[in-house]
């Protein structure tokens, strides 16, 4: 039987279903509350994308990134990072790896500059506690010897947890702190940090990026407290101001971006295949948008808000791009997609938002 129900009857009901959802937040279904709780707000990651993307142009210098990562087990995360770096843009890509890792990381491509300076606690367990500063100077002095031309640097993929090396990488990321230079942290990187926040403490050039279990032991350390879904994006903001304000990048079904400030959402596209390495392509990413959007900032016309700071700019695209890649791989390769896949989708993904001609 239909029952007639008049307009203001309708619109009496519609009235009260409101104040009894906003009456009590309580009431509210848990997706709801965490949305309203969150305060994140949506980014427009292709107006970011565009914005940020130099024009080609035959006299313009466009960067170099490089990668501080690479051992014995782990070869294919660096060389994902650098790669991307490549295909999105930046003009040269370095790797710094061990010597093990070097000759493999440089049979993936010949486009990448390959370093084999780092060590690992294996092949110096014979020597003497002054022949290992030694060799620990040694290897410093190999990347400093190079530090001014970088305008960024990705810490983390595939590097082990091996405690000489990452003795050595913790004394990088302080030079590269002392000459002002923008580095992201991912992977092993984060472990690092995690055990010594005041790496990256207040360094407002360094960006972090991890994923649930990075993020989880991140919020444990600092926050001293569990992850909380229902006010993530307050969370998130209360760890980016606690390590100073630096700015985090908590990758997800919707990645969360937070400098301690402001928080940004990226959730456009996307693909549902989930294939291992993505997070590489990303810190890749992020390091050379970053560093054009810190290039940006040197234009004396422009007066960047907390919301477009070059590390958040930097993240927003990345994440955008990443993201549109994965989707376009997903729909050529399906459930076989791969990372390679989604890295040979960069350029066109870019072209698409921002065309070279």
């Amino acid at each position: 039987m239909l029952v007639k129900h008049s307009s203001s009857t309708v619109l009496r009901r519609q009235q009260f279903l409101v104040r009894t959802l906003c009456g009590s937040r309580t009431h509210l279904p848990k997706l709801i509350r965490a949305t309203m709780s969150s305060k994140s707000e949506a980014a427009d990651a292709e107006s970011v994308l565009r914005t940020v993307t130099p024009s080609l142009d035959p006299k313009r210098h466009k960067g170099q990134a490089a990668v501080i990562g690479g051992c014995r087990e782990y070869t294919g995360a660096p060389y994902f990072a650098a790669i991307s770096a490549l295909k999105i843009g930046a003009d040269l890509s370095h790797v710094f790896c061990t010597k093990d890792a070097a000759p493999v990381i440089k049979s993936y491509s010949p486009e990448l500059i390959v370093h084999p300076v780092l060590e690992e606690s294996y092949t110096i367990s014979q020597f003497s506690e002054e022949e290992k500063r030694k060799v620990e100077d040694k290897v410093i002095g190999e990347v400093d010897k190079w530090m001014e031309r970088f305008d960024c640097l990705v810490i983390g993929p595939g590097l082990g947890r091996d405690p000489f090396l990452l003795e050595c990488v913790s004394k990088i990321m302080l030079l590269a702190k002392k000459s002002n230079v923008p580095f992201v942290v991912d992977g092993d990187g984060l472990f690092l940090v995690t055990n010594s926040i005041d790496l990256v403490k207040s360094y407002p050039l360094a960006v972090l990026t991890p994923n649930v279990n990075e993020y989880k032991r991140l919020v444990q350390k600092v926050l001293n407290c569990e992850v909380d879904e229902e006010n993530a994006g307050d969370q998130l903001r209360s760890l980016a101001k606690q390590i100073g304000g630096v700015t985090i990048l908590r990758k997800g079904k919707t990645d969360l971006i937070s400098n301690g400030e402001i928080v940004k959402s990226v959730s456009i596209y996307g693909s549902p295949r989930r294939c291992g390495g993505q997070g590489d392509i990303l810190s890749g990413g992020v390091a050379v948008f970053l560093s054009w959007a810190q290039q940006l900032k040197s234009d004396p016309e422009r007066n960047f808000s907390p919301s477009e700071s070059p590390a958040i700019l930097g993240c927003i695209a990345a994440s955008g791009l990443l993201r549109k890649a994965a989707a376009l791989a997903f729909t050529k390769h399906k459930r076989s997609t791969l990372t390679s896949d989604i890295i040979e989708c960069l350029g066109e993904s870019l072209e698409d938002i921002c065309p070279a001609s």
